[in-house]
């Protein structure tokens, strides 16, 4: 259906053959592995014909009334955590009134004195501009629930006028108290402190062969389109291609130019302390990067077609694994030179003249977890090295999030009900032109625009997002009643 591996990924370091970086024991490689090779046999895909989102429907609207109850889900601690948060608002109102605060721009800077520096004005301004719409949201619902208790008068009025009319605002209003309860909530979810990062995106063939390779390039080329579509740098890591224009496997850096050089640091400057979406930048959508978008795709994507290379015609199903890791860097991760061991050697598969003439290819074997990057994707040494340094920096900055996720006693999916990277993500279904995400048992009839990068891949990635938030919001609310 699209072009060879070459062509797919033309640019930059878009090399065919072997050539590239690969890891060798590594949590997401060992499980890209072992995703690809979890396709199930062939036959009738059992998700069929959802039309949208099965079973989810926002906490905020009990089933039976469009906002009914929203005023009663609001537990006292919760309450009180936005209680805080638009007393904080006020506070930073009134300082930012009186100039009080320091004058510099550093925020908070590392002086040698025991005491911490103020927080500079810059600062200041920045979390009362995080915190605006969460304390405006609450106010706005302090001030329906006070027009619902007086219009519990009205609707007493001997006057049926009156009576329907108190009825009929009184509806408007409850709808606005579901509406600014579920922003309200969704600002108190803690965010996920890489969504703002760049991702390292890997896909991998798996079960299926040749046709499996085929369906791989298939997937890459469509997160290509995704990355073009929104601005961002695709750079290939690692490439290895197969027969036929296939891809067996290929590692891919994607980071958005526009984005903050160190997002996700964690340090927020809210004297709120609840780690939550208020404190840690803005409502629900604010601050997504790269991971935070490309984060849902990891798992098993499965494709059943008719193969080019078949001659009998007969439906097959094929397997490709799709892992995406945040990027770490420098200030997340520190690399000690007495950590690493450090080879280099003669670049091997194709790539003309240069392969096997200098030593260009770096393994990079990180002595205390006993991960292992390989590099030679570029024709430099030292960019091989630089490229090595950085994957292997994600895969740890990767470990040390699932073990702080382990001591937390949650796993590292679980903002999505049932997700897991072990499990089939997606059905392509070439002769029925849908594509069915069986997390949230959504179907979009419109196969072409999904590896398009279009409309329908879009559908797919909201609805994944809004069944993330069903979710974190479920979470929340249960935590607000212990």
């Amino acid at each position: 259906m699209f072009g060879a591996a070459s062509a797919i990924l033309s640019g930059p370091g878009a090399i065919g053959g072997s050539r590239g970086c690969r890891g060798y024991g590594t949590a997401a490689t060992s499980s890209g592995q072992r995703l690809a090779q979890s396709g199930e046999g062939e036959g009738d895909d059992r998700d069929q014909d959802y039309a949208g989102h099965a079973g989810v429907r926002s906490p905020t609207t009990p089933a039976g009334g469009e906002g009914a109850g929203a005023l009663q889900l609001l537990s006292p601690a919760l309450e009180e955590r936005l209680r805080r948060h638009a007393d904080r608002y006020t506070q930073l109102e009134q300082q930012l009134a009186s100039g009080s605060g320091s004058s510099s721009s550093g925020g908070g800077g590392g002086g040698g004195g025991g005491a911490a520096a103020a927080p500079s004005l810059r600062d200041l301004g920045r979390e009362y501009a995080r915190l605006q719409p969460l304390a405006h949201g609450y106010s706005r619902l302090l001030q329906v629930r006070a027009e619902l208790s007086d219009l519990a008068a009205l609707a007493r009025d001997p006057d049926a006028g009156v009576r329907d009319m108190a009825a009929e605002e009184e509806a408007a209003l409850r709808q606005e108290a579901a509406d600014l309860t579920r922003r309200l909530l969704l600002a108190l979810v803690p965010p996920d402190p890489a969504a703002a990062r760049p991702a390292l995106l890997e896909v991998r063939a798996g079960a299926g062969g040749a046709e499996a390779a085929l369906f791989a390039s298939e997937l890459l080329a469509m997160y290509r389109r995704l990355a073009q579509s929104r601005g961002w740098t695709w750079e290939v890591l690692e490439l290895g291609s197969s027969e036929h224009g296939g891809v067996r496997h290929a590692t891919v850096s994607v980071s958005d130019p526009a984005a903050p050089s160190h997002p996700g640091s964690g340090s927020s400057g809210s004297s709120a302390g609840d780690g939550d979406a208020a404190a840690a930048g803005g409502p629900e959508g604010a601050g997504e990067g790269v991971y935070g978008v490309l984060s849902g795709e990891s798992g098993v994507h499965r494709v059943q077609r008719v193969p080019v290379t078949d001659a009998g015609g007969r439906l097959h199903t094929s397997t490709a694994a799709v892992v995406v890791l945040p990027q770490a860097d420098e200030v997340d991760v520190r690399l000690r030179e007495e950590d690493l061991r450090v080879e280099t050697m003669r670049a091997s598969g194709a790539g003309g003249q240069h392969v096997n003439v200098t030593d260009s290819a770096v393994r990079v074997t990180h002595l205390p977890t006993g991960l292992v990057v390989s590099c030679q994707n570029e024709r430099s040494q030292h960019l091989n090295r630089a490229a090595a340094l950085k994957v292997l920096r994600s895969r740890l900055y990767e470990l040390e999030a699932q073990k702080r996720a382990r001591a937390a006693g949650e796993q590292r999916s679980a903002l999505v009900a049932t997700a897991d990277r072990s499990e089939r993500v997606r059905t392509y279904n070439f002769p029925q032109g849908r594509v069915t995400d069986h997390r949230i048992h959504l179907t979009v009839h419109d196969l072409a625009s999904v590896l398009e990068a279009g409309e329908g891949l879009q559908r797919l990635m909201e609805g994944l997002r809004a069944a993330r938030e069903e979710a974190a919001l479920a979470a929340l609310l249960e935590e607000g009643r212990q």
